[in-house]
């Protein structure tokens, strides 16, 4: 580092031009310094495929079927109930076949047995059903995304 004290000839009219670079040193070695720390903790995570929440509003078409699951592992086909899983069967197959094939719409109550739901999908893949979906309430307060 330099300093300069004057000209060597004595003339102090002379202007400097020279441009002061200490303070651009200084402030890239605390850029430098920061990246440095904040890097590795960026960096170390596991890597996983986030899901990423889409809120679509469900459209209702006439041919869309829900099926409901209550607490007590009741089946309801468009509000009607099914007796068991055998005549639940029956009626996926017959909507299997049609062209274009229908969706079915699963409404599992919150407090149901997971193996109540998982029945009913079982029961869907058996039947060939391939369009399956889950019905869920938004937690209240939640913005909607557009």
């Amino acid at each position: 580092m330099g300093m300069s004290v004057g000209s060597p000839s004595g003339d102090d009219d002379e202007v400097v031009s020279a441009i002061n670079t200490t303070p651009l040193v200084d402030v890239m070695l605390v850029l430098l310094i920061i990246f440095l720390i904040t890097i590795p903790v960026a960096i170390q995570t596991v890597p996983v495929e986030l899901p990423k929440e889409m809120n679509q509003p469900t459209t209702t078409k006439p041919e869309n079927i829900t099926i409901a699951v209550d607490v007590d592992g009741n089946i309801y086909w468009n509000a009607q109930l099914v007796p068991d899983y055998n005549e639940l069967f029956e009626r996926m197959k017959e909507i299997a076949v049609k062209n274009p094939q229908p969706e079915i719409h699963i409404r599992g109550d919150q407090s149901a047995r997971y193996e109540y739901v998982g029945k009913v999908v079982l029961t869907c893949q058996r039947a060939g059903i391939f369009k399956i979906g889950f019905i869920t309430e938004p937690p209240a307060g939640a913005i909607m995304a557009r």
